[in-house]
């Protein structure tokens, strides 16, 4: 059996990591003070930003749920990675050979690790299968489609051969065990033993924000095929239907960058989408768009605020508009606006494009309407307005819509719209929105709370924050002190540094910090901060995440170096200042002419001496 990797190999991937590269293919994040970025929390969801990342110390907090640690409790966290997977991801990343205890070879993988393996290999297998001669029907059905084999190529499009086992086989050769596919949902068990899962189908590969394919789509093309029209990879502990959406891993770029995103209703939309230039289009993978899917656009927008754009396109048929209203259930969830776009002759994205080209398609997107007029009209067109009873029926029935909004500014907007919808009088329907608001209001409300600093799960707990810091001036520097030191230790004089942090803090919490960081202050030593704060012992260490996390008050690099080696001196001040205080009193108790009343005027004269100096250097 290999041994553990060496301890040397983990500091250096861990050195040569970018830990905002890594976070920031799952979070949108932003500029927050010098040296930080900050955006919506991964581990809990979350209206306002509170994740903050400092990629100088490899080291990321949540002031919301109190999660933190470096880049490799990111993965494991969040991926579900064992410490040994989590290496050896971030190594073959950069391209650097791991060594092991022993002089073992790298251990062979297993689990989730084995999984991706698996579902890499399968989409390489399908995606070669799609050039065989068998595959003709499959590229007959692309091109009848507006695709062609670079388009293929550039989504990652295959074939899956009608045979029982042709990837079961050659996935076989390349060292795959049966039990490896089936945990990966490649392969079926039947009657007659295992089979391909995915026969005679073109094939998507789905993949996550990363680019790791966690499973297929894939579209029946025989008509002697008795399968769904579309099957999907089956849950399986990588992929999860809620939560995957098709075609993230292309688009999550311009969805950060522009806070827009084009939610699809299918695989060839969002081909057509971005091959007209629709750039920011996604679909879901088998199931409804629901609030997984939206926690996860929300971190990759960055959706903080009202100006992000989320565009939904349905076919206007009864099953387009069923699934606008249940988006609309869910969708009041991001902060961004939301929109409905209806394709001309409710043609959808791929057979617009297909009809009037790359132009309409984009056009499209230019003919959107808020979501709220959208629901609104749903819900009043089953009535008869031509009637009084149609009217108030249809009153009835689309006041909880506008009753729900969020925006005290839009709610009295679209009173006004309902009212000239139904040609009522406009405080009639005010009056009913109110009465709406008052026996339903939004379910959701409590559910949503964002969980306030300290508290977990409903229950308070004992984890010490910036937040439940007393707002006293000794507090405040020793505060900003240990922040200077984690964030910029490295840019203050080394004797300044050790004589300050020498000093004992006065608050407890602080001091429990400061007790265990300033004795590991190797500050030359990449990482060492983010070490640090993992030896604070509790309760006191989520206080140290945050100390190295939070936004350091300068503007620039140089203004927080200055910054932080004048705390330095201000702790420094503080403790003469103390001593001082100390001997006027002892002197006032000892004769002035005996040996200890010398002694003590002695030290006071060398105290304003150290002070002066301390002023000087300044």
């Amino acid at each position: 059996m290999p041994g553990r990797i060496l301890q040397a190999d983990v500091d250096e991937v861990k050195a040569r990591t970018n830990i905002a590269d890594i976070i920031g293919e799952r979070v949108a994040l932003k500029a927050a003070g010098v040296g930080a970025l900050k955006g919506l929390c991964p581990f809990h969801d979350e209206r306002s930003p509170s994740f903050n990342v400092r990629p100088q110390a490899g080291f990321y907090h949540c002031f919301g749920c109190g999660e933190s640690g470096d880049v490799y409790s990111f993965l494991r966290n969040l991926d579900h990675l064992s410490f040994t997977e989590a290496v050896e991801r971030l190594a073959g990343r950069i391209g650097y050979t791991l060594h092991y205890e022993d002089g073992g070879a790298a251990p062979e993988t297993t689990g989730r690790s084995r999984m991706y393996a698996a579902n890499a290999a399968a989409a390489e297998f399908f995606r070669g299968q799609l050039a065989t001669p068998e595959a003709d029907i499959a590229r007959r059905f692309l091109g009848e489609r507006g695709f062609d084999a670079g388009a293929a190529a550039h989504f990652g499009v295959g074939f899956a051969p009608k045979g029982w086992s042709g990837m079961l086989d050659a996935l076989t050769r390349q060292g795959f065990s049966r039990d490896d596919l089936t945990a990966a949902g490649l392969v079926s068990q039947g009657q007659r033993g295992v089979y391909d899962r995915f026969r005679g189908r073109v094939v998507w590969p789905i993949r996550d924000v990363t680019g790791q394919v966690l499973g297929f789509g894939a579209r029946r093309l025989f008509d002697d095929d008795n399968g769904p029209k579309y099957l999907n990879t089956p849950e399986t502990t990588v992929y999860k239907k809620a939560q995957v959406l098709y075609g993230l891993d292309l688009a999550k770029r311009e969805i950060a960058r522009g806070h827009r995103v084009v939610v699809v209703e299918g695989y060839t939309d969002v081909m057509a989408c971005h091959l007209a230039g629709v750039t920011t289009a996604i679909a879901t993978c088998g199931t409804a768009f629901g609030s997984d899917h939206i926690t996860v656009l929300r971190r990759v927008m960055g959706d903080d605020s009202a100006a992000g754009e989320v565009v939904f396109t349905f076919d206007p048929d009864a099953a387009g508009q069923k699934a606008a209203l249940r988006a609309f259930a869910d969708a009041k969830r991001f902060n961004a606006q939301t929109y409905v776009a209806v394709g001309p002759e409710g043609l959808d994205p791929c057979d617009l494009r297909l009809k009037r080209g790359d132009g309409a398609v984009r056009a499209l997107m230019d003919t959107k309407s808020p979501m709220v007029e959208f629901v609104l009209d749903q819900r009043i067109s089953g009535f008869d307005l031509a009637t009084v009873e149609g009217r108030v029926g249809a009153l009835r029935a689309a006041a909880p819509v506008v009753a729900e909004l969020r925006d005290p500014l839009l709610q009295p907007e679209y009173v006004r719209v309902l009212a000239r919808r139904l040609g009522m009088d406009t405080e009639d329907v005010r009056r009913e929105v109110e009465r709406a608001g008052r026996s339903g209001g939004d379910p959701r409300r409590d559910r949503e709370r964002e969980p306030e600093p300290g508290e977990q799960d409903g229950a308070p707990t004992v984890r010490v924050t910036l937040a439940s810091l007393p707002r006293t001036a000794d507090v405040a520097l020793e505060r900003e002190a240990l922040m200077g030191l984690l964030q910029f230790g490295h840019r203050i004089d080394p004797a300044l540094r050790e004589r300050a942090f020498a000093l004992a803090f006065r608050h407890p919490a602080l001091e429990a910090v400061r007790a265990t960081v300033a004795p590991n202050a190797n500050v030359e030593r990449p990482g060492w901060a983010a070490e640090a704060v993992g030896s604070v012992r509790e309760p006191f260490r989520s206080l140290g995440a945050e100390l190295l996390t939070a936004d350091f008050p300068a503007l620039t690099d140089n203004e927080a170096a200055a910054s932080a080696s004048s705390l330095c001196r201000r702790l420094i001040a503080r403790d003469i200042e103390r001593e001082k205080a100390e001997l006027l009193g002892a002197i006032q108790r000892v004769p002035p002419a005996s040996e200890q009343g010398r002694a003590i005027r002695l030290r006071l004269r060398e105290l304003d001496v150290i002070r002066q100096q301390l002023e000087s250097e300044a």
